[in-house]
């Protein structure tokens, strides 16, 4: 526990650091570690379990190893969780970005990321960085497809008119079906798994006519469809930006894999709260197409509406969510907030009244593995990646221990803001649980021998014997044998 003890210094020390003017160490990772866990608690994705856990080569094993490095007795105290993903974000898609968010990510247990809307050049800087084994494992779409006057255009040009939105290169301009299909073999160039299609208000095309709506719009519904169709045919997935719950039918219509957005995350031109209520039909259509949607919950609190307003954005939350469950779709955790991560979508949902085991399952393993379905994470048996968190306490009791955890492992390797920790980590080390427990027995044993030589004065001096064995009895509470507290 003396390592255990330590970390949670350290991390003391990294809070206070974040209130001081001075800049922290950026994250490192130590040598991949063998690792004994004694009397752990973890969540398997519906309950906590418990028992013991085996780390070595960066994988969960179903035997201790023959060497271990880090050797720690949980005392059925502390949760170890999968770590966090991150479904939509666009903070790391940049070299600037990524200096600036790529460290809050792991600092806050979120170890996987999709960035939505990177342009090629800009993402072939960030993968480099990356590829370190204390960064965030990234997902990367290149290809974000909108309309000649669709959103993003008005948030990332300095003056959005049409001539500055056709000399930009970061998001690809597509005006119709025809255009979709000559566009193609360049958008697909851009490289990427998935792309995005921009739908923004699609039921309303007389919007388009309207001067102060550059830049907020996005594709028509039969464009969308063609980018679908066009990309399905070479292999690659589809994830739809949604407003609307009219944009959300015309996503499914289309055949998206995944809808980016809740209806409901903003109502920016002042419409009737039903304009973003899904249907129980639509609902069960995403269900049948295996549409997942990323909820995106707490980007509603970057909008600053009336309280009534809002209020009534939040009960649109909440049933659309209530809906989707039922049907039984699959849902992604993300924020779209780009100074956070996921986890104030968790929060975001947590208050929504999320039940907080299905929150948690989402956060750390459906999630995670809708990102890299290629890969076996989100677990703990044998042969899953070993990347987890250790937490003071239980989240499905307290939600507010995942805002500080104890320790962060990816693959096997402890996570540290100090060079020297993790440079040191990789030396064997035996457990502060072991070797106290050997001389309380040698105690004992002693013990044993003088009340054997000296049975006629221990009866006679009944309290000084109990008195001596009080030392005994403290050092097998300090070395864990004693039952937990």
């Amino acid at each position: 526990m003396r390592f255990l003890i330590a970390c949670l210094a350290l991390t003391c020390s990294f809070s206070q650091a974040q209130t001081s003017p001075s800049p922290q160490q950026p994250y490192q990772a130590s040598a991949p570690l063998s690792w004994e866990l004694k009397n752990a608690r973890w969540f398997d994705g519906q309950k906590i379990q418990r028992g013991s856990l085996y780390v070595e080569n960066g994988v969960f094993v179903a035997k201790k190893p023959a060497k271990v490095n880090r050797k720690m007795d949980l005392r059925h105290q502390q949760v170890l969780i999968n770590p966090l993903a991150e479904a939509h974000n666009h903070n790391l898609q940049t070299a600037w970005g990524w200096g600036q968010f790529a460290d809050k990510y792991i600092d806050e247990g979120v170890f996987y990321a999709a960035m939505l809307c990177g342009d090629p050049a800009g993402v072939a800087e960030v993968q480099p960085l990356a590829a370190s084994p204390a960064a965030p494992d990234v997902s990367f779409v290149t290809a974000c497809i909108t309309s000649p006057d669709g959103y993003p255009l008005a948030a990332v040009l300095p003056e959005p008119s049409p001539e500055a939105a056709a000399a930009q290169r970061q998001i690809v301009l597509v005006g119709s079906p025809e255009q979709a299909r000559d566009q193609w073999p360049a958008i697909k160039a851009r490289g990427g798994a998935w792309i995005r299609v921009v739908l923004a208000h699609s039921e309303r095309p007389e919007l388009r006519q309207q001067p102060g709506m550059f830049g907020r719009l996005g594709l028509t519904p039969e464009t969308a469809t063609e980018l679908t169709r066009q990309a399905h045919a070479d292999g690659l997935r589809v994830v739809a930006h949604v407003e609307t719950a009219a944009d959300f039918a015309a996503a499914l219509a289309a055949g998206a894999d995944a809808i980016a957005h809740l209806p409901g995350y903003a109502n920016t031109l002042n419409e009737p709260a039903g304009t973003f209520a899904i249907s129980e039909a639509i609902a069960a259509q995403a269900a049948r197409q295996r549409t997942a949607v990323i909820t995106t919950t707490a980007a509603a609190g970057l909008f600053k509406l009336e309280p009534d307003a809002q209020a009534a954005l939040r009960e649109v939350q909440r049933t659309n969510l209530s809906r989707l469950q039922a049907a039984g779709v699959a849902l992604l955790v993300g924020s779209d907030v780009f100074v956070g991560t996921a986890r104030v979508e968790l929060h975001a949902l947590d208050d929504l009244g999320l039940d907080r085991a299905t929150l948690l399952r989402l956060a750390t393993q459906d999630t995670p593995r809708a990102l890299f379905p290629g890969r076996k994470i989100g677990c703990f048996e044998p042969g899953c990646e070993a990347s987890f968190l250790v937490l003071g306490d239980d989240p499905l009791t307290d939600m507010d221990t995942l805002d500080m955890p104890l320790l962060r492992v990816k693959q096997g390797r402890l996570l540290t803001r100090l060079a020297e920790v993790a440079a040191s980590s990789s030396q064997a080390s035996a457990s502060t649980a072991d070797v106290p427990v050997k001389k309380a027995a040698a105690k004992k044993k002693g013990s044993a021998k003088s009340k054997a030589s000296s049975k006629a004065p221990a009866k006679a001096s009944g309290k000084k014997a109990t008195q001596a064995g009080k030392p005994a009895k403290a050092q097998t509470k300090a070395t864990g044998k004693a039952k937990p507290r």
